[in-house]
């Protein structure tokens, strides 16, 4: 008979195992199992754990090793709000991080919602109505589409899924 601490798990049970049913959706919330993930500090701990893998697939992610699978509907993160500082843009990220606009990453998709990217690039934030406006003064018409001027430049807003 094996030793209690002699099981290996196979990789294909690793991957059950990944599979958690959370859902995030499109306004930020987790669901699992029909419904909404409601405890705030559980929720919280969610979103600090989001990330992606390599290969693009959304996760919740412990450490190195250990991860699971989530389904994202949309961005991972919602910007609620964006300031100025001199000619900066920073938004504050409903994980309750701020960090500085990834200017490059803008985009903009066919419903006119706004987005960037996250964390160093790891992750996608939706920007908020609130956000949206505090950026808006700063975003110009240009012969190719729309620009946010910031940081001493005029950064090209792309478009999402082009």
């Amino acid at each position: 008979m094996p030793e209690r601490g002699d099981f290996q798990p196979t990789p294909e049970m690793i991957e059950r195992l990944r599979q958690t049913g959370i859902r995030l959706d499109r306004e930020g919330r987790f669901w699992h199992e029909g419904a909404v993930v409601t405890h705030r500090g559980f929720q919280r701990a969610l979103l600090r754990w989001l990330d992606r893998l390599d290969d693009g697939r959304p996760i919740l992610r412990l450490d190195e090793r250990r991860y699971a699978y989530v389904d994202v509907d949309d961005a991972e993160l919602l910007a609620l709000s964006a300031r100025w500082q001199g000619d900066r843009a920073f938004l504050s990220l409903n994980d309750e991080s701020e960090e500085e606009l990834d200017y490059a990453s803008l985009e903009v998709d066919a419903d006119n919602a706004l987005y960037c990217s996250a964390r160093g690039r790891r992750l996608t934030a939706r920007i908020t109505t609130p956000a949206y406006y505090a950026l808006a003064e700063r975003i110009e018409e240009t012969p190719g589409g729309f620009a946010l001027r910031a940081a001493g430049a005029a950064h090209a807003i792309g478009k999402r899924g082009a």
